[in-house]
């Protein structure tokens, strides 16, 4: 407490240079560029409650104010098509009747959602909507993670992009910190224990307890921009001026388009520097244009563009204000027509010389002057003067009343134009956005209705440019984006604002902004990855594949280690870094890379089995070394003797030999095979198999003899060749013309005539009729027995490849 004690008895607060924090600031220019701290994914632990009930942004109360929210019942409603441009009835709800005047909104329309509208029947525990299609039971449960025992809790690491840590003594804390601190880092994802240590630090107003909490809190929610403003308002009441700056500054590389955080940091910009100073009004200036370049386009950027016009008429640049109306005026905002009313008043109550630029001046004045010539002429045809009596001279330069008036015209007339087709802009939009109640982040699910709303409306905004192909400029062609390009991306970004937790529209953001810009699309798949999605392995891979594609193998190969240390276990991540390193000509590491699985994954003999045919078949396909790949066959039948999967693909690498030297090693398989636990259909199947090889590729026919007899001899120990009879299948007496004589050997032989010519027949020559009985089976066998559909399926691509993840 002392600590806090001396900051609060500080006198004079320290004065920051008015360069202090331009470069950092631009940076915030950059959507793309944000921090890179791992932020956990909803759980169903963090669905249930917040300290919003409300449904207000987290970190603000429900201050008018202090909301992005929804448009409330008294924003004016959409503009009629048929409707006259006069003044808005500021209490109207919805669209304005066709007779109404189209005037000023209200700037207040951004309300909090409604008091009615209830979250609380969105399934608690579903932790952020995942694809219907996609299986997430193989994601790591806790992706955050607490931090390691030996790590010290008040540090973050420097690459996290949140605030620095404070380099001070923790040891002085409140009573129930440490309680409420453990809590929130062995569930970070529970979000509700976040802000229950965030309230009792605020309560106990204990300075050093609230800024490693919010230092902590903001790695992990970077989109929290209440807690952004409190974090800085923290540092300015303890008298560190620069530090308040630098979290602001933080705060909006994180969420660039939050106009309540940009108000937050001019204002507090302007409470700080002395503008008195000659580089201070630059300075301001810099930065106002830094927020309207970044959040300009935000539908609800109106008080923003108002306070930078609100400004400049402070500094008395009457004209400078004039000019930031007229740039709003063609950007569709929702109080837009606001903006119109005020340029009016503007041009109507000041000279056109000092509201307008100096270039349009000349331009509206020399054709109001021709106008005016023009009609002069006409009018002297009309009325002559008397001889020697000239017309009244004005002097060069000077505007009489009456040219002023034409020119405020002729230039309201240009505004109207543009007016026009502005307000038609926001007719498009308004319901859109009129149907998004909840632009701002909170880790509670959006129910159905709002995803659509925001599919709608990107799907809407691209159809808009799709209309010119020309707009979609390609970072090849050097131009730069069009207008229509950076609202579609300022869409984006407000979406993934709202939805930063729902993996369909990152992907959707990918898919658009690939083409475009690769170092973009970079940023992006690095804030979705590293922030908002770190459990999310299909997103992980994706970029992986990205970098790859464009030519970085080191990045795709980074992006892969990092996904398996955030997620390990998964067989799917492994084999993409194998095939990396395949690709990349790197075997070797390749080789490494399944043998230190075959070793984590010995206590789970089906995973260990998996792998072990994944680098047989490396060995054998690729490296040409049939040889360690038999060896490592033989090695996992060690680990799992019943795994049918491991002797066919054995059997396969056998068959793949030369044929003269393979039939030995064949038949050890097959015995092997024949040995092991196994299904009675599976020692078929190699039995089969190993009659067919024989058959094909033997040289002598007694050894094909032996292999026939050997089968028939199973087939009559395992009961038969056919398959129990199923649905549909044909009833097991019947048998088609094309049985083979396989089948007829095993087939009930009729009773035997009591004769006693076949009594001693049979008793006298058994060794010539067993060997006659062979040969006329061997003979009748057709090679169509082992080409039915059951053994169409051998071998390892449908038997053990299941691994259909697409690139």
């Amino acid at each position: 407490m002392a600590a806090e004690g001396e900051m609060r008895e500080t006198e004079e607060r320290k004065r920051p240079s008015t360069a202090s924090n331009n470069t950092t600031l631009h940076s915030a220019m950059e959507v793309a560029e944000v921090p890179t701290k791992l932020l956990p994914e909803m759980s169903s632990e963090n669905t249930d409650s917040s300290d919003d009930p409300d449904g207000f942004p987290i970190g603000l109360s429900p201050a008018a104010d202090e909301d992005d929210g929804d448009m409330s019942a008294d924003s004016g409603g959409p503009p009629a098509a048929d409707q006259d441009r006069g003044d808005m009835a500021a209490d109207s709800e919805g669209p304005p009747a066709a007779d109404q005047d189209r005037g000023d909104m209200a700037a207040d329309s951004e309300g909090p959602p409604a008091a009615d509208q209830d979250y609380d029947d969105i399934a608690a525990d579903s932790g952020g909507p995942p694809a219907a299609e996609e299986d997430y039971d193989d994601m790591a449960a806790d992706s955050g993670g607490p931090p390691a025992a030996d790590q010290d809790r008040g540090d973050m690491a420097a690459d996290s992009g949140g605030p620095p840590a404070a380099e001070e003594d923790y040891d002085d804390m409140p009573e129930d910190f440490e309680g409420l601190w453990e809590a929130a880092h062995s569930i970070p994802q529970d979000f509700s224990s976040w802000t229950n240590l965030l309230k009792y630090c605020e309560q106990e107003r204990h300075f050093a307890a609230s800024r490693r909490a919010l230092v902590a809190f903001l790695a992990r929610y970077p989109l929290c921009y209440g807690y952004w403003k409190k974090y800085a308002d923290l540092e300015r009441r303890a008298g560190n001026d620069d530090k308040a700056l630098e979290v602001c500054v933080q705060g909006l590389q994180a969420i660039p388009l939050s106009v309540d955080l940009w108000i937050h940091y001019i204002n507090l910009l302007l409470g700080i520097l002395d503008m008195s100073l000659p580089d201070s009004p630059q300075h301001m200036r810099s930065v106002f244009e830094d927020a309207v370049g970044t959040a300009g386009l935000e539908f609800h950027s109106d008080r923003l563009w108002e306070l930078y016009g609100e400004w400049e008429k402070e500094q008395g640049h009457v004209g400078k204000a004039v000019a930031i109306l007229d740039r709003v005026l063609r950007v569709p905002t929702q109080s837009y027509s606001t903006h119109y009313h005020k340029l009016k008043a503007h041009v109507s109550s000041q000279p056109p010389k000092e509201v307008l630029s100096q270039e349009e001046y000349q331009e509206v004045r020399a054709l109001c002057r021709k106008s005016q010539r023009v009609e002069e002429k006409a009018k002297e045809k009309d009325d002559e003067r008397p001889p020697g009596e000239d017309e009244p001279a004005t002097p060069e330069g000077v505007d009489t009343e009456e040219m002023m008036q034409r020119i405020r015209e002729e230039v309201l007339r240009r505004r109207d134009l543009v007016y026009r087709k502005n307000e038609e802009e926001v007719r498009k939009r308004w319901n859109f956005e009129d149907a998004l109640k909840r632009p701002y982040f909170h880790v509670r699910p959006l129910d159905h209705t709002q995803l659509q709303g925001w599919h709608s409306y990107l799907d809407w905004e691209m159809s808009q440019q799709k209309q010119d192909p020309a707009d979609h400029k390609t970072e090849a062609a050097g131009k730069e984006e069009t207008d229509v390009h950076h609202r579609v991306c300022v869409l984006f970004e407000r979406c993934l604002i709202a939805c930063a937790l729902y993996q369909e529209f990152w992907s959707k953001y990918l898919e658009y902004l690939e083409p475009v810009s690769v170092s973009r699309t970079r940023g992006v798949y690095k804030r979705a990855c590293e922030i908002h999605l770190p459990g999310r392995p299909k997103l992980h891979m994706q970029w992986a594949t990205f970098e790859e594609k464009h030519g970085d193998p080191a990045q795709a190969r980074r992006v892969l280690e990092a996904l398996e240390k955030n997620t390990p276990g998964l067989a799917v991540v492994r084999l993409r870094r194998v095939a990396l390193e395949r690709r990349a000509g790197q075997l070797q590491q390749a080789q490494v890379l399944l043998q230190e699985a075959l070793v984590q994954s010995k206590e789970k003999p089906a995973l260990h089995a998996f792998y072990s045919i994944k680098l047989a078949r490396l060995l054998l396909k690729i490296c040409r070394n049939p040889s360690r790949a038999r060896r490592v066959l033989q090695e996992a039948l060690e680990i799992s003797p019943d795994n049918d999967k491991l002797y066919l693909n054995w059997l396969e690498l056998e068959l793949d030999g030369e044929p003269w030297s393979s039939v030995e090693a064949v038949q050890q398989c097959v015995r092997q095979a024949l040995a092991a636990p196994l299904p009675p259909n599976i020692k078929l199947r190699f039995s089969q198999r190993h009659l067919q090889f024989v058959e094909e590729y033997c040289n002598c026919i007694k050894r094909v003899l032996c292999v026939y007899e050997d089968h028939q001899k199973l087939i009559k120990e395992l009961g038969g060749t056919k398959r129990p009879a199923e649905k549909g299948d044909e009833k097991p007496e019947k048998k088609s013309k094309g049985d083979d004589a396989s089948a007829v050997v095993v087939a009930p032989a009729p009773a035997p005539t009591p004769t006693t010519t076949t009594t001693v027949t049979t008793s006298t020559t058994p060794a010539v009729s067993a060997n006659t009985s062979v040969q006329a089976g061997y003979g009748a066998y057709s090679s169509t027995r082992y080409q039915q559909p059951q053994y169409k399926g051998y071998g390892y691509q449908n038997t053990w490849n299941y691994y259909h993840q697409g690139y």
